[in-house]
Formats: structure tokens, C-alpha cells, sequence
């Protein structure tokens, strides 16, 4: 494989049209990219079509039972020599030429940055609390973290999105890639391990993705939980980092925003949906603690939680 300054590495499960979409996309960019990595999750469900007559798209398969968010990233980025590896998730979309170029701008500004993540802006039909939430989240303006903003920014200096997300490839090789295993928060793990070692993550503001979900309450539960479990799993990270905080912050300033926009009879739904998202974290937080059952009820990731139950409650 050629060497190029950019690799594009896109996990799939089921993909649909939309990845053609973005393929094309990515063929667009103002900084060329050198090979698409795909790792797809089930080969019965893999169209081949969505790569045919774009020659530097490759494609592995893996079977669904060995699906694990670090591995399936490593094997993509074991096949990269590139300076750089971009991760996407399928659902994301570039918004204009000049998203690979932004992020590649940010790792190039300064040696200590050995990440950088892309603002994510909502997609047409989002709803105005997932919105506003995007907003928060993925602000205007473009930071650089370090161990220094843990006091300001607690959990969030961590913060990190392979949603996209563009890394150093010999620093993420050398440091052993992401966790494994990861069943959620494989980019902040490996963020919270950089930014501990004394290296820094950057937010660029400028490199803009379209990327939403309108998920239900159950589903934000279930999500969260994978979230509090992630946390739980590395301790060496999380452990002691405020993490409610910013959480809460969040939810105050959307129902200041909902009030201001004529929409607060949804302040009730807001409520609801922020009492699930932290019950679903804090047990999360707590797997080693709970019956199997219960942990079975409330993952997104069951298949992950069998192959590592020994690992969780150990």
C-alpha cells in the first residue's frame, strides 16, 4: 500500500445508500485522500455496489459476534501507512471540501496534538432539543485541551468524537491504538490517555460534519448506561474527573433556550429524557454491581456484555 497523507477508516453495520453518499464525498475533499479503509460488521449484509468503481475503497469484513468499537477501529487502522487517520462513523456526512483539510490544519498547528475532532451540526428534521444539545456540545469556536483544563472543563477535556475525528497514525499506533474492549467511548479513552501523558486533543470548529439523532427516551437510557459501563471499565481515566456537572449545565441552558424560543411545554420532556440519561449512566457506573439480568435489560451492546462478562463484574 502507497503511502498518502490520509486514510479514511468507516466501521459499517448494514450500511445503505447514504455511504455511497459519503464516499463520494470524501472523493471531493480539498485534501486528498489516500485510501478508504471500510470494516464491516456481517458480510450477508454488505452491498457491493456502495464501493464499485471507487478504486482505493477497501473493504474487511468481521463477524457481529467480534464487533468491539476499538478492535474493529484498530484492524482499519492497521492497514493505514498514512500520516494521518480520519475516522467516520457511516451515519456522518462531510459538509462542505474543506472538512479533511480543517482537521489535518489542527494536527498540523502544533506537535502535541495527536487528535482532532470535527463540530457536528445537526441534520434536516433534528429535533429542537437535540439541536440546541449539538450546539452546546460542538460550539463555533475551536479549543485546544490539556491536562491544565481538567479544573475548567472537567470530563470534557477528554472529550473526543469518532463520529469524525482525525489522529496522528504513529502516535495511535505506538500508544497501542484504542482500548480493547471498548464498548463505547474508545476515542475519549484514548484522549484521557494522551492528554494524561502530556499531549493534547483539538477541537476544530472549522472541519463541519452533519450528524444527529432523534433517540428515544429508552434509547438515550440504554446509551448512557454503555456510557457509565465505558467509564466504569477505566477508572485510570474517569475516576475522580467531574462529569455530572457539565451535564446538568447542559440541561439548564435548554430550558433556558426552549423558554426563549416559545417552546417550554417541552421542559417536561426535557426532564424526563435528562432523568434517563443520568439514571442509565449512574448504573451504568455500577455494573460490577448488578445482576446480569439487569445489565442484559439495560445495554445497547448484550452481545459485548456476554463475551466480557467476566471482565465487568470481576
Amino acid at each position: 500500500m502507497a503511502h498518502s497523507l490520509v486514510d479514511v477508516i468507516i466501521p459499517t453495520y448494514r450500511p445503505g445508500p447514504d455511504v455511497r453518499k459519503l464516499l463520494e464525498r470524501l472523493l471531493l475533499q480539498t485534501c486528498p485522500v489516500g485510501h478508504i479503509l471500510i470494516v464491516n460488521t456481517d458480510e450477508t449484509e454488505w452491498d457491493p455496489s456502495i464501493t464499485e468503481g471507487i478504486s482505493n475503497a477497501q473493504v474487511f469484513h468481521i463477524e457481529k459476534s467480534a464487533f468491539d468499537h476499538g478492535s474493529a477501529r484498530n484492524l482499519g487502522a492497521s492497514h493505514s501507512e498514512a500520516e494521518y487517520i480520519l475516522f467516520m462513523t457511516q451515519d456522518a456526512m462531510p459538509c462542505d471540501r474543506y472538512m479533511i483539510e480543517r482537521l489535518v490544519d489542527a494536527l498540523k498547528s502544533d506537535p502535541d496534538i495527536k487528535a482532532a475532532y470535527a463540530r457536528q451540526l445537526p441534520k434536516k428534521g433534528c429535533r429542537i432539543i437535540e439541536r440546541f444539545q449539538r450546539s452546546f456540545n460542538y460550539p463555533g469556536e475551536s479549543r485546544v485541551k490539556r491536562i491544565g483544563d481538567l479544573g475548567e472543563l472537567g470530563i470534557k477535556t477528554f472529550f473526543c468524537s469518532n463520529v469524525c475525528a482525525c489522529y496522528d497514525r504513529k502516535y495511535h499506533s505506538e500508544s497501542g491504538g484504542f482500548a480493547v474492549p471498548s464498548i463505547f467511548n474508545e476515542d475519549m479513552v484514548f484522549a484521557g490517555n494522551a492528554v494524561r501523558a502530556g499531549y493534547a486533543i483539538a477541537y476544530a470548529a472549522e472541519a463541519r460534519v452533519l450528524h444527529s439523532h432523534n433517540y428515544t427516551n429508552m434509547e438515550q437510557f440504554r446509551r448512557n448506561f454503555d456510557n457509565g459501563v465505558s467509564q466504569a471499565m477505566h477508572p485510570e481515566i474517569f475516576e475522580g474527573v467531574r462529569s455530572e456537572g457539565e451535564g446538568m449545565k447542559m440541561v439548564k441552558k435548554t430550558a433556558g433556550y426552549l423558554i426563549k424560543k416559545g417552546k417550554g411545554y417541552l421542559i417536561p420532556y426535557l426532564a424526563v429524557q435528562s432523568a434517563c440519561k443520568l439514571l442509565g449512566f449512574s448504573l451504568g457506573r455500577k455494573v460490577k454491581k448488578l445482576p446480569e439480568g439487569i445489565v442484559m435489560r439495560c445495554t445497547m451492546s448484550p452481545e459485548f456484555m456476554r463475551n466480557h462478562a467476566e471482565l465487568l463484574h470481576k
